[in-house]
């Protein structure tokens, strides 16, 4: 999006055939493209920016130029990029701040005043940390006035900025739930660390690690107070901005910072920056037309105004009366009393036909952010002409960009976009026909996002599945999933996007596909616990299983749901039924595996209960099964669980040798092709992990420092930092007593280094055994609790 790198000489000299072919001097195109005769004339001698889309369309329009010759056009000025951009997503954190604004203005007032706020947070000069609510209508420029502010160079926050969009416009806001498991993970806490913590203790967890940061957390888009109460610091020095069309009046203890429209100092201001102050300069009447016509609403200004950059030989005069003249059958979209359709629809008009369709499409986009390849599906164009088109779009200010890669539709100009697909999809008559020929065209759109999405998903989902793994070649792929890591990037990236297309699949009534897409996410799903939504999708599987009258189906995605009712929402009792519903059906069927998984399921839900003994006689039964089915990944992780419930049902010797079975198994060569190395990694160190207590509880010191030594640094490289604590913590108490003292000081000293990540009191036991081992004296006897 304009890299500074020169257009090459093809397209400079195809470009002067062109202008030369219609007996055009380069004024005169000039008059007709509404592009400066000065930027036509670097464009030809090769001393040029590589133009915008925008730009070349401009071109095509004043050369008159047919179908295949734009294009021709297009080609020669992409051959021009330094490389294709890689449909890779880049690797950035959800919470990352969006690009802010570069021509920002105005608001001084209100920067002033949350310049102070955050200064009175970092330095901790207040008792509770200080809130900020930015509230006023769409357009107003709330997220840009709070991503300025966290941006700033200046900032008195050390630790960074993080956005959250709220999504308080859509029918499912974001909760505050998801928002909690989203930062934390933004703040380095481990998936499998939230995967175990109930919702009241992430909430704990979030406030422990906010309290922490000196940094700036922007709530934007929220739609009500309990949505974002939660969220609202206790202590520490981190600096909340929540923006809202609302004044969340509810909220007490904030300051309210309220936008309008902006002043016509600062509506002037704006254009001169975006336009250029002698344009303004030279025609103040015509320059205050087009900001009353604007009715000062940022977006509306700087839509209109990015139109008129690309158009410097238009006066201004003559683009206030285009505002004036546009048509106003969308009068309805309104900010208030402020109309801004006007302004829209000029950028709209100056629009390649392409390009206005793409705009019109993008309406019927789900979820916040996007990235170009579903816009190439849902347009039906190649991935290089979609991202043509949505920088011609985000030239035109019709679309902003977001994370890295990625685009964002600000919901006042999605609305007008649908106004315009229903409109303009039609035949010109307006018939019934017409109308309904544009709903299907819109309808066969959705349907051909959906199931690319869903493919997509199925695809990247499988990376994790043992019988699949890495998908078959396809040159035509739209994104990369050429790894386990960039299967998980989509997967993430585009949760809500390819989520809203899971449900539209569920409500037409596409059993197969859900119970597809739900089963080629069961493995990566362990990946990403904290996502919120994994009820939901096993849910709607369970009930898609029932609609197809098939009873092993639906036990097989009621043992995924009694996984994610514990795992993802510690809904103990729902997890249960689930389970026990699944053993019924899977019974039923004569389906030994999920008989299996559904006795796996309730030893684990039983375990969690301490109910050990009914526990022990689940997975007992369920390896059983497994066996008999010859499943050996179901045998591993459910023997691993096994480890830990017969040592607390007292049967050490029966856990040690569960842990020999595991090995053994581990070891056999009919296994090698079967296990991934993912499933044989983490089995080796859940398995060790596990018998090491048993090892411990028995004194026998060799065996657990043998075990522990094993798998030191494992769980640390996870991210798993109480499990890490305790491996460092525990070696050292082994080493301790077989009179290794330099290597247990050392490992005690490793947990002591993993201040704000290993739980206090491991912590404090290994203050305790270092200073008994300074003495003289192994660290006293103790309960060893997982």
């Amino acid at each position: 999006m304009g890299t500074g790198v020169g257009i090459t000489a093809p397209f400079g000299r195809l470009l002067r055939t062109l202008r030369q072919s219609r007996r055009l001097t380069i004024e005169e195109l000039a008059e007709a493209s509404g592009i400066s005769g000065r930027a036509i004339g670097d464009m030809e001698r090769g001393r040029s920016r590589r133009p915008h889309r925008g730009t070349i369309t401009a071109l095509a329009q004043g050369l008159d130029l047919d179908e295949s010759a734009h294009a021709g056009l297009l080609a020669a000025a992409r051959a021009a990029r330094p490389g294709a951009r890689s449909a890779e997503p880049v690797r950035a954190s959800l919470h990352t701040l969006p690009r802010g604004v570069r021509d920002f203005v105005g608001r001084q007032a209100e920067l002033t005043e949350l310049r102070a706020l955050a200064r009175e947070a970092a330095e901790g000069a207040v008792v509770a940390p200080p809130v900020a609510v930015v509230s006023g209508p769409p357009g107003s420029g709330k997220t840009s006035l709070a991503v300025r502010l966290a941006e700033e160079p200046s900032s008195p926050c050390p630790d960074g900025a993080f956005l959250v969009d709220m999504r308080g416009l859509d029918e499912r806001p974001l909760s505050a739930e998801q928002a909690v498991a989203g930062l934390l993970g933004a703040w380095g806490v481990g998936d499998a660390e939230l995967a175990r913590l109930t919702a009241e203790e992430r909430l704990a967890r979030y406030h422990d690690v906010a309290a922490g940061l000196r940094a700036v957390l922007v709530l934007d888009n929220a739609g009500g107070e309990a949505q974002v109460r939660p969220l609202l610091p206790r202590a520490g020095r981190l600096l909340v901005v929540v923006t809202s069309r609302r004044t969340l009046a509810g909220l007490e203890g904030v300051r309210r910072v309220a936008l309008g429209a902006l002043s016509p100092r600062e509506s002037a201001a704006l254009l001169r920056v975006v336009v250029g102050a002698g344009r303004v300069d030279a025609e103040p009447g015509a320059a205050d037309v087009v900001t009353e016509l604007c009715g000062h609403l940022p977006l509306a200004l700087r839509v209109a105004a990015n139109w008129a950059a690309t158009r410097t030989n238009w006066s201004l005069e003559r683009l206030a009366g285009r505002l004036a003249d546009e048509d106003r059958r969308l009068d309805a979209l309104s900010a208030g009393d402020l109309k801004v359709n006007s302004a829209f629809a000029l950028s709209c008009s100056r629009l390649a036909p392409e390009a206005a369709r793409m705009f019109r499409l993008l309406s019927l986009l789900p979820g916040g952010d996007f990235s170009a390849a579903p816009t190439a599906v849902l347009a039906d164009v190649p991935l290089a002409d979609a991202e043509d088109l949505l920088e011609e779009l985000l030239e035109a200010g019709l679309l902003m960009t977001s994370r890295q890669g990625r685009y964002r539709l600000h919901d006042l100009l999605r609305l007008y976009a649908a106004a315009r697909r229903r409109s303009e999809d039609g035949p010109a008559d307006g018939s019934a026909d017409g109308e309904a020929d544009g709903e299907e065209r819109s309808l066969a759109a959705r349907s051909r996002l959906r199931h690319w999405l869903l493919d997509t998903a199925v695809l990247a989902g499988r990376w994790y599945e043992p019988d699949y793994g890495m998908p078959p070649a396809d040159p035509g792929r739209l994104v990369a999933l050429e790894d386990r890591e960039q299967a998980a990037r989509w997967i993430r990236a585009e949760g809500d996007t390819w989520l809203a297309a899971y449900r539209e699949a569920a409500a037409h009534g596409e059993h197969r596909r859900v119970v597809e897409v739900a089963e080629a996410m069961h493995w990566f799903s362990d990946h990403w616990v904290s996502w919120g939504h994994w009820v939901e999708v096993y849910e709607r599987a369970a009930a898609a299983g029932a609609a197809l009258q098939d009873a092993a189906l639906e036990a097989t995605h009621r043992n995924y749901l009694a996984w994610a009712y514990w795992a993802c929402a510690r809904r103990h009792d729902e997890a249960v039924e689930a389970a026990t519903s699944a053993l019924r059906l899977a019974r039923a069927a004569g389906d030994v595996l999920q008989h299996a998984w559904a006795h796996a399921y309730l030893g684990w839900l039983r375990d969690a209960a301490d109910d050990l003994s009914l526990a022990a006689d689940h997975y007992l039964r369920a390896a059983e099964l497994f066996t008999a089915a010859d499943d050996v990944n179901g045998y591993l992780q459910v023997s691993c669980g096994m480890i830990r419930v017969l040592r607390g049902a007292g049967r050490a010797q029966a856990a040690v040798e569960t842990c020999g079975d595991i090995m053994d198994a581990l070891a056999d060569p009919r296994h090698r092709d079967r296990i991934p190395p993912n499933v044989r990694e983490f089995t080796v160190l859940t398995a060790l992990y596990a018998v090491s207590f048993v090892h411990l509880d028995e004194e026998r010191w060799e065996e657990a420092a043998e075990a522990l030594r094993s798998i030191r640094g494992q769980f640390d490289a996870r991210g798993w930092h109480k499990q890490a604590g305790k491996v460092h913590l525990h070696l050292a108490h082994a080493l301790a007593r077989l009179g290794e003292r330099a290597e247990a000081a050392a490992e005690y000293r490793a947990v002591l280094a993993m201040e704000g990540q290993a739980p206090a009191d491991v912590r404090d036991d290994a203050f305790a055994g270092l200073a008994e081992l300074a003495a003289g004296r192994p660290a006293p006897l103790t309960r060893f609790a997982q």
